[in-house]
């Protein structure tokens, strides 16, 4: 038996999640996961530090973030691979725009525009099963599945997620109802916000922050138990013994997202540089107009030497686009009169004095422009 987590939140979710990304990260490798999706609320700024504590334990990560559109459910977006990545950050920059800080703006229209090549897994309200026993009926209605059945086509889920609640086989028998009746499959997952029980209390803290309240004043705001945590695999199977194929389905998840954090690279304007001009000939046509400034006598052969270094490491590192940004800021803010200088180790680029980003003379200084940029 193997599993994948699909719905976790770190601490940055703000005053949601309990646990830092290589906290959760270590937990569920050290369980035995097959891999743990990061899902934060609108955004994947956790997915960094998790990332980078996974490819020290050579554990898989798959990218999400948990939104919730107008008048809709919470729904877990997983990309399965690098452009799918890109439509989720685009999708999360229209949303956070929209609304005032904190929030997250999205209309069923946004997610099908960004929907290609995105998984999402439908958080259902446990208020279904209330409805019996004469609560608010909170289940999708048939409109809210057949627009997100339309949105993600054979890439929509259901998720199960059970918290040893007081009726746990009813909800899963309520689910695997609805999900019989949609034809969107269900799969498990556990709403997790804090790698083991115990930072339950932490998770109360912040709760209680968020509300302007006290741990004790929290009631029903509060989990009812500590089982928002990574569980161990006896655990999980015990809990879904009732929901056939519903951990079996968290595996297909997983082995559909193959896209990596390492896959991305800076992406820079192509308009940094003039039309049939690529960036690297143009920074240097810019740096050695600025050496004959700098140098209106003859640049000293000791500065040539060292522009021809510091442009083989940039070349090497394909750094130029990188320059051309910066001089191109420093350039915008000294036409409107923005104090704006380089500073700190840039100092020790060549390059740098020569594009006007910095003003410590090179003939007047050592400089070692591995203290900026080095091959290691």
């Amino acid at each position: 038996m193997s599993y994948a987590e699909l719905h976790c939140k770190t601490n940055f979710s703000f005053l949601q999640g309990a646990s830092h990304p290589d906290e959760l990260v270590a937990r569920a490798a050290e369980l035995g996961y097959r891999a743990l999706a990061i899902t934060d609320r609108a955004s994947v700024a956790g997915v960094v530090r998790a990332f980078g504590h996974a490819r020290d334990l050579n554990f898989p990560i798959i990218v999400g973030a948990e939104v919730q559109p107008q008048g809709g459910p919470p729904l877990v977006l997983w990309a399965t691979d690098r452009a799918a990545y890109g439509r989720l950050s685009r999708l999360l920059s229209l949303g956070r725009m929209r609304g005032p800080k904190g929030t997250c703006v999205l209309q069923w229209e946004d997610l099908h525009a960004a929907a290609e090549g995105l998984l999402a897994g439908m958080v259902v309200p446990r208020g279904a099963i209330a409805h019996r026993q004469g609560g608010h009926d909170q289940r999708p209605t048939t409109q809210t599945l057949g627009l997100f059945r339309d949105c993600f086509a054979d890439r929509a889920y259901l998720l199960c997620e059970l918290h040893r609640g007081v009726d746990d086989a009813g909800w899963g028998e309520e689910l695997s109802r609805i999900s019989r009746q949609s034809a969107i499959p269900l799969v498990a997952a556990g709403d997790v916000h804090y790698h083991t029980a115990e930072r339950m209390l932490v998770h109360d803290c912040v709760t209680a922050i968020g509300l302007g309240t006290t741990i004790e004043q929290l009631r029903s705001k509060r989990f009812a138990n500590s089982q928002r945590h990574l569980r161990s695999l006896p655990d999980l199977q015990k809990i879904y013994r009732t929901v056939p194929g519903a951990l079996a389905g968290t595996l297909e998840i997983a082995d559909r997202c193959s896209f990596r954090l390492d896959e991305l690279r800076y992406e820079y304007p192509e308009e940094l540089a003039p039309a049939g001009m690529i960036p690297l000939d143009y920074l240097k046509r810019l740096t050695w107009q600025g050496a004959k400034q700098r140098w209106p006598d003859g640049v000293p052969p000791p500065i040539v030497e060292a522009l021809r270094h510091e442009f083989h490491l940039i070349t090497e590192l394909r750094y130029e686009a990188y320059f051309l940004t910066v001089w191109d800021l420093v350039r915008f803010a000294r036409q409107r009169g923005i104090l704006c200088q380089g500073r700190g180790s840039a100092a020790n680029s060549v390059v740098c004095y020569c594009l006007g980003i910095t003003s410590v003379d090179p003939e007047r200084t050592e400089v070692l422009f591995e203290r900026f940029i080095s091959r290691e």
